[in-house]
């Protein structure tokens, strides 16, 4: 199937809410064909290029986006809120049309109620509501996991929405074909990043011991 495409530096994942603000003419053209035919639209990650002006070069896996909430501005932008719905793969590219558009492929996420996806979920559920709690405190910037989700697909998922990591981390688990591999990744990001969490926290509680005299003054060295 064709699909009209968005280059963005930013990874969807199915399920993701994401906010847009759209005011390239091309992409206000997109949105508006979208929003008058009901189609969805595919995010994709830049390979190369910029994100605005040019002509990015995609990422080959990306997810599509189901509009959900539009906003118009009275000189012709948007903001826009997108949903992920499910992922799929890029067969070939087009630029007839001012914005990229892309032969498709659905891309199913495989093994989500395999014995080794339930295994490595089991694993993955105390590490990212521990994530969660260290970046709190890290950024003093509350954040909350509702309930975690029971099957191992969708805890992937939100595994990989949730992790602050490059987009390229990001896109290389989007990219993987099944649940377990997902979770196993989504476990090894977790673990790294929980020990630059944990180191992080431990200099900012360490700093003003080292950096604040008797007195209470900061020391000029």
């Amino acid at each position: 199937m064709e699909m009209p495409l968005f280059p963005l530096n930013v990874v969807l994942f199915p399920g993701m809410a994401l906010p847009l603000h759209i005011f390239e003419p091309r992409y206000r053209e997109m949105i508006n064909r979208c929003l008058d035919e009901n189609l969805a639209f595919g995010v994709v990650l830049i390979k190369e290029g910029l994100e605005v002006g040019g002509d990015a070069v995609p990422r080959r896996v990306g997810t599509a986006a189901r509009i959900v909430k539009v906003d118009r501005q009275p000189d012709g932008r948007m903001n826009i809120q997108v949903v992920g719905t499910r992922r799929f793969r890029v067969e070939a590219l087009n630029r007839d049309l001012p914005y990229l558009t892309g032969r498709v492929r659905h891309f199913p996420v495989t093994d989500g109620d395999t014995k080794l996806a339930v295994e490595r979920a089991h694993k993955v559920r105390p590490k990212i509501t521990r994530y969660v709690e260290l970046l709190t405190k890290a950024t003093g910037v509350q954040l909350k996991l509702d309930r975690l989700p029971e099957d191992a697909t969708s805890l992937a998922f939100l595994t990989a929405i949730t992790l602050q990591v490059r987009p390229e981390d990001k896109h290389r688990m989007l990219a993987l074909p099944g649940v377990p591999q997902l979770l196993a990744l989504g476990n090894y990001y977790l673990g790294r990043e929980l020990q630059l969490l944990d180191h992080m926290i431990s200099s900012q509680e360490a700093l003003p011991a080292m950096t604040i005299g008797p007195t209470g003054q900061l020391f000029t060295n």
